[in-house]
């Protein structure tokens, strides 16, 4: 049982010490694998279990839309975007419907893509 405490551990610290880009970009990947659960618990007709991650993809979601700083004129760009798709989690919810969930995943995809790009020529 050693073992799973141990894993836990070493997420806990992974989190801790990321920098907040580090921080975003594990925020993508996480509403990325939860959309994935939920698509495929729709294929399943495991309809508890893809609500549970809709919502869970729709939090993250809400996150980035809280944390913008308006001050930058992208924040706009970026508002609109997670407006279109928190609309669309709620419409994927709602009719269980895996062709929008497999939209959003795609934008999520390119957006973590692109994040991933800024954090290299950040670095260079």
């Amino acid at each position: 049982m050693a073992l799973p405490n141990a894993y836990g551990q070493y997420n806990n610290s992974k989190i801790l010490t990321a920098s907040p880009a580090e921080l975003t970009l594990m925020l993508y990947e996480g509403a990325i694998k939860f959309c994935n659960i939920a698509i495929s618990a729709v294929e399943h007709k495991d309809i508890e279990k893809a609500h549970e991650n809709i919502r869970k993809t729709e939090r993250i979601i809400d996150y980035f839309r809280q944390t913008l700083d308006m001050k930058y004129e992208v924040a706009e760009d970026f508002e609109r975007v997670y407006a279109y798709l928190s609309q669309r989690l709620v419409e994927a919810n709602v009719k269980k419907d895996k062709e929008i969930l497999e939209e959003v995943n795609g934008h999520l995809r390119s957006m973590r893509d692109t994040w991933k790009e800024v954090m290299k020529k950040s670095k260079e």
